[in-house]
């Protein structure tokens, strides 16, 4: 079934003109079971995708904006009182669906944020004296903006590591923007159609689980973690200073989990070392907590997971 990877790819890239790794990190995260963060400047088309992407998967699709002002209760939903029958109603909120848009989650406060972020842990949201349980598949993409600096609260490390890819979206090319402008100019858009069904979802996400790790590619994976935590048993004893907190067990079981879908993605049945080195950005960076140290000398977690790409034997 990996070519259903190349229809979904291919209804989203109706609306969707480059932004190929953002894709494929999605399509990574949606169906390992994970949830994925992006950071980038406005108007890279986040939106645009993740809606294209829940029109091609056959899903229903949610968008939360978040605002300084917002409480719990308008994203997990509240007790309405209903004055005509005395008596108090459930309305759900956006969480109730497949692919929810958090859209710059950093401008929302913490409880915000944290109702929001168990949502995704427990798959399940208490209103009242009621619990519900979150219907499969439910799938987060939460965005940041990083040049906003006013009222803005950044999430938490424990939070942060609650998402299975941190995606820095960066521009298009100039050729891509080219058209981009040409086709919104035009309207120039084609409808978009649902290419799989649920079964067709569950069975992918079991293929996947069944994608092979030779045991060498495991402790490789296992060893580029252990070396953002111990980076003097790695010849990196300069950014021992640099680094406050290596990686979290999350992001062994998230590795072993995204680099299998990243095969498959490839249409291979194994996984290689090139599959790591590929999403080990997406996954690290955002769960390796630097120094002030490190801050000060402008050192960033990027430059921290190539230096420990480069040290550690490639199998």
């Amino acid at each position: 079934m990996a070519s259903k990877f190349d229809e979904i790819k291919k209804e989203v890239a109706k609306v969707v003109i480059g932004q190929e790794k953002m894709i494929d990190s999605l399509l990574i995260s949606f169906f390992c079971d994970g949830h994925i963060l992006i950071e980038g400047v406005p108007g890279l088309a986040k939106t645009t995708t993740v809606k294209a992407l829940s029109k091609a998967l056959g899903l229903d699709f949610k968008r939360a904006q978040f605002t300084p002002d917002l409480l719990p209760s308008d994203i997990l939903g509240a007790e309405i009182y209903d004055p005509k029958n005395n008596e108090f109603k459930i309305k759900k909120g956006p969480v109730f669906t497949n692919l929810l848009l958090a859209d710059e989650i950093n401008r929302a406060p913490a409880k915000v944020q944290s109702a929001l972020l168990e949502v995704m842990q427990e798959k399940q949201v208490t209103i009242g004296d009621t619990t519900f349980t979150i219907e499969p598949p439910f799938f987060v993409m939460a965005t940041q903006n990083p040049i906003e600096q006013e009222g803005v609260y950044m999430l938490p490390e424990a939070q942060l590591d609650r998402f299975m890819l941190k995606l820095v979206v960066s521009y298009n090319t100039k050729e891509e923007e080219l058209e981009i402008a040409r086709r919104i100019s035009r309207g120039d858009f084609e409808d978009i159609n649902a290419v799989i069904t649920k079964d067709e979802i569950d069975a992918i996400k079991k293929e996947i689980k069944d994608i092979h790790i030779d045991k060498e590619v495991e402790e490789y994976m296992i060893n580029l973690v252990d070396a953002t935590r111990n980076p003097q048993n790695y010849g990196l004893d300069e950014y021992k200073n640099y680094i406050h907190f290596g990686a979290s067990p999350r992001v062994s079981i998230d590795m072993f989990k995204a680099v299998k879908a990243m095969a498959y993605l490839r249409g291979k049945d194994y996984v290689t070392p090139v599959d790591v080195a590929y999403l080990a950005n997406e996954i690290m960076r955002h769960r390796i907590v630097l120094t002030y140290e490190a801050e000060a000398e402008g050192i960033t977690t990027d430059e921290i997971i190539q230096k420990v790409l480069e040290a550690v034997d490639i199998p």
